[in-house]
């Protein structure tokens, strides 16, 4: 059993729940999977990249370095709502992203999910949004995640 001074990593469940970049960091070297859901639009951006082909790399944010990252991972770029063009068609916007064409990787940057998402560390990050949350729960109980051996936020 914990000790009090560390209840608020659940420690004795194997489902957790946490908020923001802080509970990720809290909570990530403890679990075997992290589910990010953010009810904003990373994740559901996340799912539409993601059922396109798309794998997504998340940034933390939308600054000069995460153009250097999506360079180094041979990715576009996913710009700002306001800034989409015909030659930078990605965006945190779902609806933009099933209008753009195919890429096969994609930079997404998010100042909530990805955020989430970078301060998870090492851990395994799986976007969680109410268009996948069938899909969700079923990998994490086919890989075991959810138990005490193996717990999930």
């Amino acid at each position: 059993m914990s000790d009090m001074s560390d209840w608020y990593l659940q420690q004795e469940y194997g489902v957790r729940f946490e908020w923001g970049a802080g509970g990720a960091e809290r909570v990530a070297g403890g679990v075997g999977c992290l589910v990010v859901v953010d009810v904003l639009s990373f994740s559901t951006s996340v799912n539409v990249a993601v059922e396109a082909g798309t794998r997504v790399h998340p940034y933390a944010w939308r600054d000069e370095t995460a153009s250097v990252f999506a360079r180094d991972n041979a990715a576009e770029l996913a710009v700002g709502r306001r800034a989409v063009t015909a030659a930078s068609p990605w965006s945190l916007s779902p609806a933009a992203l099933r209008r753009a064409p195919f890429t096969p990787r994609l930079v997404l940057p998010s100042p909530n999910g990805s955020a989430i998402a970078a301060a998870a560390g090492g851990s395994t990050v799986v976007a969680g949004c109410l268009r996948n949350a069938s899909a969700v729960g079923r990998w994490l109980a086919l890989h075991g995640h959810g138990t005490l051996e193996r717990p999930s936020p």
